[in-house]
């Protein structure tokens, strides 16, 4: 019996050593700024929820400046806990942080001549939802660059009118995103706009 109950003390011990050395799942409360209101970058955001990737469909000014580059990646992640949340309700809660991040597009090397495999980083935009930093929408963008803080878009920038418009779900590009535009249409969360559109195309 004295046996049974060292070993059982012993294994839950070791347990306890396990869980303290495994690391704790990649979150983020939601968007973190500077004094003068930059958006900072999290450095573990590569951690996050990965929702798609695409080719060639870089907009915008990072799509100006690099157009010699031709076709980038688009890498979009999300903080986690928002994540969750949009499984449950198909909309994106407050405090919602997305990292866009464009990568270069490489066609040869290695064993690879025919296909497209990611380079370096070109630049790293993001959409954030902050109901109490922007009254209206609660949405707003930000460029990075390659900086560890991205500066706001001004509210004149295609994007914001883009995404309202024409973004499947809650002012997101949900329409890129298989499993999440799955969930908007089980929740009826699809923008009205959008379903209109597809039905206009025949989607």
């Amino acid at each position: 019996m004295k046996l049974k109950f060292t070993i059982v003390i012993g294994c839950l011990t070791l347990a306890v050593i396990l869980a303290q050395r495994t690391p704790a799942p990649s979150n983020s409360p939601g968007p973190e700024f500077t004094n003068d209101d930059q958006l900072v970058l999290p450095a573990n955001y590569r951690e996050w929820v990965f929702l798609s990737s695409g080719l060639g469909m870089t907009y915008g000014p990072v799509a100006d400046a690099n157009r010699e580059r031709g076709p980038m990646f688009d890498n979009v992640f999300v903080n986690p806990a928002s994540y969750q949340s949009f499984l449950q309700s198909g909309k994106w809660p407050d405090r919602t942080m997305f990292v866009l991040e464009v990568r270069s597009s490489i066609s040869k090397g290695s064993i690879n001549n025919g296909g497209h495999y990611q380079g370096d980083v070109v630049a790293i935009e993001s959409e954030v939802k902050d109901t109490a930093k922007f009254p209206g929408s609660g949405w707003a963008f930000y460029a990075f660059g390659q900086a560890k803080t991205g500066k706001l878009f001004p509210k004149t920038a295609a994007c914001y009118t883009c995404h309202a418009e024409k973004g499947a779900a809650d002012n997101t590009f949900a329409q890129f995103y298989p499993t999440l535009l799955k969930v908007a249409k089980e929740k009826g969360t699809l923008n009205p706009a959008y379903v209109a559109a597809s039905a206009a195309d025949g989607h």
